[in-house]
C-alpha cells in the first residue's frame, strides 16, 4: 500500500488522536460511493482494527485503510492545509481523472 502522510498530516492527526485520550483509536481513511464525481474521501475516528485493514505510519500514529477503499487510494498524498477557506486534510490522488471543485470527491 502506497499511501504518503505529510508532515503537516501526520502532526495534526497526533494532534487529533491525543485529545481523544485513548490509545486504541486511530483515524480510519475510507472512500465510499456518493458525491459530485462518483466517489468520496472520508475520514473517522476507529478504535477497532478489521483483519483486512492496512495501517498506514503517521507521525506516532498510524492511519487504517480498509481493503476496499485501498484500491482507490493507491498512490495518493494525503495533507493538511490551512487557508481562507478553513482547515482540512486535502488527498491529491494521481489516479483521478476527475475532481470536483472542493476536492472532496473524485472519478476513476
Amino acid at each position: 500500500m502506497n499511501i504518503t502522510i505529510t508532515e503537516a498530516a501526520s502532526a495534526k492527526i497526533t494532534e487529533i488522536i491525543a485529545d481523544e485520550n485513548n490509545s486504541a483509536i486511530q483515524l480510519r481513511m475510507f472512500v465510499q460511493g456518493g458525491g459530485c464525481s462518483g466517489f468520496s474521501y472520508g475520514f473517522a475516528l476507529d478504535d477497532e482494527k478489521n483483519d483486512d485493514d492496512w495501517e498506514i505510519p503517521a507521525g506516532t500514529s498510524r492511519v487504517r485503510v480498509d481493503a476496499i477503499s485501498a484500491q482507490y487510494l493507491e498512490g495518493v498524498t494525503v495533507d493538511f492545509v490551512e487557508d481562507l477557506m478553513g482547515a482540512s486534510f486535502k488527498i491529491s490522488n494521481p489516479s483521478a481523472t476527475t475532481t470536483c471543485g472542493c476536492g472532496s470527491s473524485f472519478s476513476m
